[in-house]
């Protein structure tokens, strides 16, 4: 049997030529790039994921379900995690 190798950038390809993996993957990139966002914040703060939680008043798990992008958190959760890193939510219609 013959192996087949595909790289990732042809995958993406192919998955972008997907409409229905388009419409999801913009549907869910606001939600990936405010984690990300809070992520590099964290990082950059040298914050282990506990020191957050402890910051916001909520368990370690649920910060790393957030990363993980497993987690749908509320706004609350989401304006307590940016001020525990002493930033702000903002938020705009376009």
């Amino acid at each position: 049997m013959s192996k087949i190798t595909i790289s990732s950038s042809e995958i993406d390809k192919l998955l972008e030529a997907d409409p229905e993996y388009k419409k999801e993957y913009d549907r869910l990139q606001t939600r990936y790039n405010l984690i990300a966002q809070i992520i590099n914040a964290r990082h950059e703060q040298k914050i282990t994921q506990a020191e957050m939680a402890e910051r916001m008043g909520t368990k370690k798990s649920n910060i790393s379900r957030f990363e993980s992008g497993s987690y749908n958190p509320s706004l609350d959760f989401l304006i307590k995690a940016a001020a525990s890193l002493g930033k702000r939510i903002e938020l705009s219609l376009h």
